[in-house]
């Protein structure tokens, strides 16, 4: 529930400006999700999103292009997120637990990776298409030190 949650509120945050918890909570209610002040808090922590200063409205850690940010949100959800990752061709195929790809897959496309071309994300697997074979080999193992170096 919890990562279901929290990908919502990825999936708001990302699609118009909130500016508050209390708005923040009342789209989650419209999707079903009944959420303490506590909780919101929490999620909002553990998402890394913070206020833009031109606008007050929330966004992720490295969304206005900070790579520092984004590289370190990256890590930190692999680290906890990613299960295998493997090379087919030009196309990698990431393994998550349940709920947890389309935070993974989130976290990918912020990063803005050299060679990754796009994303698909279900709920425990994430397509990642590469520019071509060598780049998708590379990326595997990048996935792999960047999830084995995250500190947690």
């Amino acid at each position: 529930m919890k990562r279901r949650r929290q990908s919502a509120i990825s999936d708001i945050v990302g699609q118009e400006a909130i500016r508050s918890q209390e708005q923040l909570r009342q789209r989650l209610v419209a999707r079903g999700f009944e959420v303490t002040q506590a909780t919101l808090s929490r999620d909002i922590k553990e998402l890394g999103l913070v206020k833009r200063a031109s606008d007050g409205a929330y966004q992720t850690t490295g969304a206005d292009g900070a790579a520092s940010g984004a590289a370190t949100v990256l890590q930190r959800a692999l680290a906890e997120y990613l299960a295998g990752a493997e090379a087919v061709q030009q196309m990698i195929v990431l393994r998550t637990g349940p709920g947890q790809a389309q935070l993974l897959g989130l976290a990918i496309d912020r990063a803005r990776l050299a060679g990754v071309v796009g994303t698909i994300a279900g709920d425990d697997t994430i397509l990642v298409i590469a520019r071509d074979p060598r780049q998708a080999q590379s990326l595997v193992r990048r996935f792999d030190e960047l999830a084995a170096g995250a500190v947690r």
